[in-house]
């Protein structure tokens, strides 16, 4: 029979690959770039925005301060990037903040950056999806009902092409990626020669006023510093993501340290760029948006109705000449396409986290195994399961979810320059070497002013933030990190019971092996699992049936002596109809008379072809089974009975795309005649 199944999982994920097979999927840099600098590349297409949004709170007078917030955003990315570099060369197995928070602060601090980060990737998904599902319906109007169920069919399409491997979703996101940056810097050139040519471009909302926000109006002393930090704090988006890349090394192709640390810092030239353009250009095309189109002044028509368009959008139309040309749409195509795929950066950076916590045991041992394309694939799916209820429960909206953004980021950012700080101290007692030392003097110093100012930004962040939403960050941040703490003592409770400390002692044979096989009726399995129990030469043996009608367990019996089957048969009476208690309680029994004695039980099962089919049998079987096994000194022991339909599954079965898998390759060894990267 066809297996549709199958063939759908082949057609989605592709064929299986060998472990072998590990380093041809590791990553030039040219693909390296989009999979783990998307989010802080496209981030540019929002943050402008979101500074705006803030600042218009209190009235147009405001925006002036967008130079010098924006100015601030841009020296706290270029000390972010430059110590996260010194982290890429210092730790490049991978595990990047988190390695070098648990390394230099201990395991809890570590776990703190692990659970935030966690938090933060799922938030990366949901924002950038909902934002890409703005820009498109910016260019069209019409899918506006249509919101979530956009986000939700992009979120499952990431989640494919990212079960498909690294490389594959490397190749696939490239293009859009390389287009925006391309769009972008030509869309800023272009409006800048416009500018100085003098004719500079005009934004459609430019003939809008902004009504002050209730609250906001009149701002003066400690309210306009909180403003200003707020809108400072909202900017502070553009640097999310750009952690993914430490937390990524091991993906890339030798020198793994050098091919990261290059990309990192073409990343962040190219974000800060793009960024310092886009908000010249808003300045420029004097873009007013607000987060309530109603505080619009001069609108025609109902301000309820009035869908604004995105900054980004309203830059792209200006410059290009409407928003019916094709710099236009290509602009907002472009935007959508790498705001959605920003997810993807996240999309890696989640899996691979979560592969290293489970690998030290803080998180599930099922997230370290790789799937059918050496991907994290349960990493992945879990990832998708979470944002994709997020951006359900939210309605897709950016605004709601933006909230929620960036504290994660920040938390690790403080913590790891702390760490950095603390492995310095520790390299200096131990180099001797002048030079070294002088090195390695310059990158305390750049580790120490990031802590600084990544820990300001972090209370900023939590004072302007918290009220409006970044509480519940925070909170599954602790119930994450509670979370984790507890597997790991389960983990390690298991690890110490199960350990063996007397060989000699644990390999004392039972005195006596007392064998049941449970009969329900005379029938080809019960035969067989009587044959089988037989074999194995218990020291007793019968079988066991539970009365709940006398004449069927008289008419079993008078079966029984008919058939002359040697093994004696022993009936409990159950009058209230019961069947698993009394042979828990039957097995215990015979525990508690000879605690020494090992009680094996064979079970009769069916073995079917059909899912369905297992809902029509095996129930009793199920339950016995449950019951028996928390009992000790008790060895349950199925004996199968393939029925037809089963010849269906007798053939070997095709390695399922999320089926289980052990650990991971280790340092894989080129298989002859393969290609070498």
């Amino acid at each position: 029979m066809l297996n549709v199944t199958g063939i759908l999982k082949r057609l989605v994920i592709g064929r299986a690959m060998r472990s072998e097979e590990l380093h041809e999927t590791l990553l030039p840099k040219r693909l390296a770039l989009p999979i783990f600098a998307s989010d802080p590349l496209s981030s540019v297409a929002y943050a402008t925005q979101e500074i705006l949004l803030v600042l218009t709170l209190g009235g147009l007078a405001y925006l002036h301060f967008t130079p010098w917030i924006a100015a601030a955003v841009v020296a706290l990315m270029t000390v972010v990037v430059l110590s996260y570099r010194q982290v890429v060369h210092a730790y490049p197995s991978g595990g990047g903040s988190y390695e070098v928070v648990s390394t230099n602060l201990g395991p809890s601090a570590g776990l703190v950056v692990a659970a935030s980060l966690l938090v933060d990737y799922v938030m990366t998904v949901a924002v950038s999806v909902a934002s890409g599902v703005d820009n498109i319906i910016s260019a069209l109007p019409q899918l506006a009902d249509h919101r979530v169920l956009l986000a939700l069919c992009f979120v499952a399409i990431l989640t494919a092409m990212n079960l498909r491997g690294v490389r594959e979703s490397g190749r696939a996101f490239a293009a859009p990626t390389y287009l925006f940056i391309g769009g972008v810097l030509i869309m800023v050139i272009t409006g800048l020669i416009r500018y100085f040519l003098g004719d500079a471009p005009v934004a459609e909302s430019a003939k809008y006023g902004v009504t002050p926000a209730p609250s906001d109006a009149h701002l003066t002393g400690l309210a306009l510093v909180m403003l200003v930090l707020r809108a400072f704090s909202s900017g502070c988006t553009a640097l999310t993501g750009v952690e993914a890349i430490s937390n990524g090394v091991p993906a890339f192709r030798k020198p793994k340290s050098k091919n990261a640390a290059s990309t990192m810092a073409a990343m962040g030239i190219i974000a800060i760029v793009m960024f310092v353009g886009v908000t010249a250009l808003a300045l420029i095309t004097k873009v007013h948006i607000t987060g309530d189109s109603c505080r619009l002044t001069g609108l025609n028509g109902d301000c309820s109705s009035y869908t604004q368009r995105t900054v980004i959008a309203q830059i792209a139309a200006a410059v290009f000449g409407g928003e019916h040309s094709v710099g236009f749409y290509f602009i907002q195509a472009a935007t959508a396409l790498v705001l959605i795929l920003a997810a993807n950066t996240a999309f890696n950076g989640f899996p691979l986290l979560s592969s290293i916590l489970a690998q030290h045991r803080y998180l599930p041992r099922q997230l370290h195994n790789r799937g059918d394309r050496l991907a994290f694939s349960n990493g992945i799916v879990a990832l998708a399961v979470v944002a994709g209820l997020l951006l359900w429960g939210f309605r897709a909206n950016v605004t709601s979810l933006i909230h929620l953004y960036i504290l994660g980021v920040f938390t690790s950012f403080t913590l790891s320059q702390l760490g950095m700080v603390r492995h310095w101290n520790r390299e200096l007692r131990a180099t001797p070497d002048p030079v070294t030392r002088r090195r390695h003097h310059t990158a305390r110093v750049v580790n120490a002013f990031g802590a600084v100012v990544t820990g300001l930004v972090l209370v900023i962040v939590l004072a302007t933030k918290f009220t409006q939403g970044a509480w519940l960050a925070v909170l599954a941040a602790i119930v994450l990190w509670v979370m984790m703490r507890g597997i790991r003592r389960h983990y390690d409770a298991t690890a110490a019971e199960l350990a063996v400390t007397d060989p000699r002692g644990e390999l004392v044979p039972p005195s006596r092996v007392f064998g049941i096989v449970l009969v329900s009726t005379i029938h080809k399995p019960t035969l067989r699992a009587l044959a089988y129990a037989r074999a194995f030469r218990p020291d007793q043996l019968e079988a066991l049936t539970v009365s709940v009608d006398r004449d069927e367990a008289a008419a079993l019996r008078t079966r029984w002596e008919e058939y002359g089957i040697e093994v004696p048969l022993k009936i409990i009476d159950s009058p209230y109809r019961e069947v698993t208690r009394p042979v828990v309680e039957y097995v215990r029994s015979i525990r508690r008379e000879s605690p020494r004695d090992i009680v094996a039980v064979f079970i009769p099962e069916y073995v079917v072809g059909h899912w369905w089919e297992n809902l029509l049998h095996n129930q009793s079987a199920l339950w016995l089974k449950s019951r028996l096994l928390f009992t000790p000194g008790v060895m349950v022991t199925s004996v199968p009975w393939q029925l037809t339909s089963s010849a269906r599954a007798d053939r070997p079965a095709a390695r399922a795309p999320g089926s289980f898998r052990r650990g991971e390759p280790q340092h894989p060894q080129p298989r002859a005649g393969s290609r070498h990267e």
